[in-house]
């Protein structure tokens, strides 16, 4: 009986070296930060192209966030992605009539620290974007429609804020150079995509021809077992370009859920004897 205390003791000065050993030689794995956000607002389509009117209605948006970690600059820079699919009906003064407007839209940034304290953190950044969609117009019968496409580069910046357990992020990001299609005045598509006439329908974008703002803000708010993710995007767009002048300005609430994730694979996730696959 006097050899059970001895061995007990042994067993836990064991556990206890085995657990510190471990802990030396542990490296934290950095997790995937996402969301998939549904927003609803407000949107304000002028076109020239299909009407001299202002159209105005509900759109909504879902919105898919994506922000990890890098190896560039020992782990600092931040790689973000966003996908989104927005849809707009909205009408003309007088609710004579509609138009309709649809946008794919997907943007990858890189964002690097410039300054940061216990609670804040500022990036700053860039990146790429590249968007398709599309405005209708139910009255016209000629021209109904216009095509929205465009490839940009970006100049970006954003802030985090935490504040006890709540997350506060705000991004902003505006389009520098890039391309996009536009039409003439009274240039109609069956010439174009059909007699091949499209001279003068692809244009070099910057501040001169193409203004872009997208306004973006956030705050995860933890409840129990899951984190709650809710905010504004704000989206203002304007070309003026072949005596053609269109302006897009959206305001939507976003709401949605915010997980951490930890993305692995390879011999390097094989070998890990931190990670036990399910298989």
């Amino acid at each position: 009986m006097k050899i059970v205390p001895l061995l007990v003791s042994l067993c836990f000065f064991y556990f206890c070296a085995l657990f510190s050993q471990d802990n030396s030689t542990f490296t934290p794995l950095k997790t995937v930060n996402e969301s998939t956000l549904f927003g609803v607002g407000k949107t304000f389509l002028d076109d020239t192209y299909l009407s001299p009117l202002t159209y105005n209605g509900l759109s909504m948006t879902l919105l898919h966030d994506r922000i990890r970690a890098t190896r560039h600059f020992n782990g600092s820079m931040l790689l973000q992605q966003q996908f989104s699919i927005q849809v707009a009906i909205t009408k003309n003064p007088t609710a004579s009539a509609s138009e309709y407007y649809g946008n794919l839209d997907y943007i990858l940034s890189g964002y690097y620290p410039v300054a940061r304290s216990s609670r804040f953190l500022l990036y700053g950044g860039g990146g790429g974007e590249a968007s398709l969609g599309g405005i209708y117009n139910e009255r016209n019968t000629n021209n109904p429609g216009s095509l929205k496409t465009s490839l940009n580069l970006n100049l970006s910046a954003m802030a985090v804020y935490n504040w006890q357990n709540i997350t506060f992020r705000w991004q902003l990001s505006t389009p520098f150079l890039g391309i996009f299609f536009s039409p003439e005045y009274g240039h109609s598509y069956y010439e174009i995509f059909t007699l091949g006439n499209n001279k003068g329908t692809v244009h070099l974008g910057s501040f001169h021809n193409r203004w872009s703002l997208r306004n973006y803000f956030t705050v995860d708010i933890p409840m129990g077992n899951i984190t709650l993710r809710t905010g504004y995007l704000g989206d203002y767009c304007r070309t003026n370009v072949n005596l053609l002048d269109t302006k897009i300005i959206s305001h939507q609430f976003l709401i949605g859920m915010k997980v951490e994730s930890l993305n692995f694979g390879g011999k390097k996730a094989r070998n890990n004897k931190h990670i036990e696959s399910v298989f």
